[in-house]
């Protein structure tokens, strides 16, 4: 088969293929090649290919050849087309791709719509500029449709849209934007191409595929390993390493590791936003010769320029959560570490994947417990991933103390190491694969020394543990200061009023506690005491006794009275039968005198 960008010259344009020469570009990779000629020919397609493949070409060449072919051109404010991504940092990523097609086209325009801005800049950017093409998350672009301003209405806009990709199709679904996405395929019109486009295929996708597709062509490229026949779910560029290490020992051989690579670019993964918060800032404090950025998902103003930045980066760390797992590509990343094992097994593929893009090389490497080496096997077996073993440096010089010692100087790191640590339980207690990553098998003093902890929070998974292998640093706590001078002195009057409080407790319990206990009383005056109560006790019992006489009178009474009313009510329907002749005045009389008593009766006779 033809991979060379020159077999397309047929369906591609000039300017198309200009572009591609100007990425130095010689061949399609196999998706490009799978999936081109297909999505230009009507053709939903649902594509599944290993991470750092080349999907993004692969649905943005489509787009454009599409719209440029359209015979009525599109409008200033009317879209074509549309890219969901699941985060930010990937739209950036393809409105970069899809701006650079679009320099040798001028009647065509895109914008980017993401969170992190304001939607009325949105509105006014759309309004001004127009934008044909639109790479979007899910949530800011639903925020969008429901927007009615004065001449913006996008539920119109889009009516002449031609193509709809969803790229990451799996993690859309995951992060849970279903909602958002049900919303914007309502306001879409049925009639176009849909590509949906991820590196692993879920349940969830399948059913987006059968909702959101027509007949769809199915594309799967997958990874050949040379030496067997079984797929791989990696590119064969990328080495995969694993290294088994104790939890205290951790933190060490990391920082051992990047001294001995400083000159290379890294990414660093941790399963929560607070261990990024934390172990960001103890780098930068013992690796200083490297720059260390951190990045995770509540970032919320800060993420674009982080991410800009260390994309331009020759070298350095970023220190990040699974937000930057997924359909990335920072140029020349030679590590990817993985100091927290990831989430999910899918997830151990998409993190390795922000290295070794498009047939370059690269390296991963994911840290262990020694209690947690079935993972090995178990990548190996469920994503089709061999890993080799990197041996742990016996000579590398602990860094508890230093974590210690920058912890006792300021009292934010403290808290931040408190919260980083509590995080990483709460999320390995919620682990995909709990049969191996279980919390029993925790070491708690190991990882809380690991962390370099002053001491162990109070947690409710700590609860009737007893904690081993951790000593406390002796650090009287209420001495430790925040750097920030404001903070210390809100600190400092909150503390002063928390003993004062306190103060004040212990001399309220001490006065009761050495009150003069009560006088002994006459024997005398407690037999009155007592007579007294006996006859209040009297008292109250026949008060009771005659309000109980009292309610059987008055039932008595009631049983009386109602009696009356049925003698009176039996009269009344003799009188109304008399009356219409249904008696006789004899029948009459001997009833209604029969009722009388029978001494009133002798009386009359």
């Amino acid at each position: 088969m033809d991979q060379s960008w020159q077999s397309l010259s047929s369906l591609l344009t000039s300017s198309t293929l200009q572009s591609v020469k100007d990425l130095d570009f010689t061949n399609m990779t196999p998706v490009q090649a799978a999936c081109i000629p297909h999505f230009m020919r009507n053709k939903d397609l649902a594509v599944e290919a290993v991470t750092g493949s080349g999907k993004t070409l692969a649905f943005v060449i489509p787009i454009v050849e599409i719209l440029l072919r359209r015979e009525v051109p599109l409008k200033k404010h009317e879209v074509g087309a549309i890219i969901l991504t699941p985060t930010r940092e990937l739209a950036i990523q393809i409105d970069e791709v899809v701006s650079h097609f679009l320099k040798l086209c001028p009647q065509l325009s895109s914008l980017l719509l993401i969170g992190g801005s304001n939607s009325a800049q949105d509105v006014a950017r759309f309004m001004k500029n127009g934008g044909n093409i639109l790479i979007a998350t899910p949530g800011r672009l639903d925020d969008l449709f429901s927007r009615k301003q004065s001449g913006f209405n996008l539920a119109l806009s889009v009516k002449a849209l031609e193509v709809l990709v969803m790229d990451e199709a799996d993690r859309l679904l995951e992060m849970g934007f279903e909602a958002s996405i049900n919303t914007i395929l309502g306001h879409l019109p049925k009639l176009r191409r849909t590509g949906l486009f991820s590196a692993t295929q879920t349940d969830e996708v399948e059913s987006l595929i059968r909702a959101g597709l027509r007949n769809p062509l199915r594309v799967t490229v997958k990874e050949k390993r040379l030496t067997a026949n079984s797929e791989q779910r990696t590119p064969t560029s990328l080495l995969n390493y694993y290294m088994i290490v104790e939890a205290d020992e951790k933190f060490s051989q990391l920082v051992t590791f990047l001294k001995s690579h400083g000159k290379e670019k890294i990414l660093l993964f941790f399963s929560t936003c607070a261990c990024v918060d934390y172990f960001s800032k103890c780098l930068q404090e013992i690796v200083k010769q490297m720059q260390v950025l951190s990045i995770h998902s509540k970032m919320k103003q800060k993420r674009n320029k982080i991410f800009a930045k260390f994309r331009s980066m020759p070298s350095g760390l970023l220190v990040c959560t699974d937000v930057m797992a997924r359909g990335i590509d920072i140029p020349d990343v030679n590590w990817v570490i993985q100091y927290d094992p990831p989430s999910s097994a899918s997830a151990f593929v998409h993190r390795c994947g922000r290295t070794a893009r498009i047939g370059n090389t690269g390296n991963a490497l994911v840290m262990l417990l020694p209690a947690e080496d079935a993972f090995i096997q178990f990548i190996k077996i469920n994503q089709k991933v061999p890993l080799s073993q990197m041996e742990k440096n016996s000579e590398v010089p602990s860094m508890v103390n230093k974590l210690r010692a920058l912890a006792s100087k300021d009292r934010a790191l403290h808290d931040k190491g408190m919260r980083a640590f509590v995080s990483f339980i709460q999320s390995y207690i919620k682990h995909e694969c709990s049969m191996i990553f279980r919390l029993k098998d925790l070491d708690f003093g190991q990882l809380a020394t690991g962390f370099g902890l002053l001491r162990i929070p109070k947690m409710p998974e700590l609860k009737g543990k007893i904690v081993k292998s951790f000593t406390p640093a002796e650090v009287d706590l209420d001495s430790v200061p925040y750097k920030d001078k404001v903070r210390e002195k809100l600190r400092k009057e909150k503390l002063e009023k928390f003993r004062q409080q306190k103060l004040e407790e212990g001399e309220t319990k001490k006065k009761k506690l050495h009150a003069r206990p009560p006088k002994s009383e006459a024997w005398s005056k407690q037999k009155d005491r007592k007579s007294n109560r006996q006859r209040r006790k009297e008292k109250t019992q026949n008060k009771t006794k005659k309000e109980e006489q009292v309610t059987a009178a008055a039932k008595r009474s009631h049983a009386e009275a109602d009696g009356d009313f049925d003698d009176l009510e039996k009269d009344m329907r003799l009188i109304k039968k008399l009356k219409k002749g249904k008696i006789s005045r004899d029948q009459f009389d001997k009833e209604f005198v029969g009722k009388e008593d029978p001494e009133d009766a002798s009386s009359d006779d």
